[in-house]
């Protein structure tokens, strides 16, 4: 077991979810008002949650502590 554990950055805990599998999940941004203005397409993709792939992945799990 490692002397030093690197601890979770809060930011990103609040920010994103880590699926059981090990995918990062985060929910879209403009989703909270001003909705009337979007159309139906744009309001559908904002409602559901995001995957998170790639480096950037890597980079998130990694400020998780995991």
């Amino acid at each position: 077991m490692p002397k030093n554990k690197m601890k979770t950055h809060k930011g990103i805990k609040k920010r994103f979810k880590l699926t059981a599998r090990g995918k990062l999940l985060y929910k879209h941004p403009s989703g909270n008002h001003l909705m009337n203005s979007k159309n139906a397409k744009r309001r559908k993709r904002i409602a559901h949650p995001a995957i998170i792939t790639g480096v950037y992945a890597e980079k998130i799990k990694a400020m998780f502590g995991k």
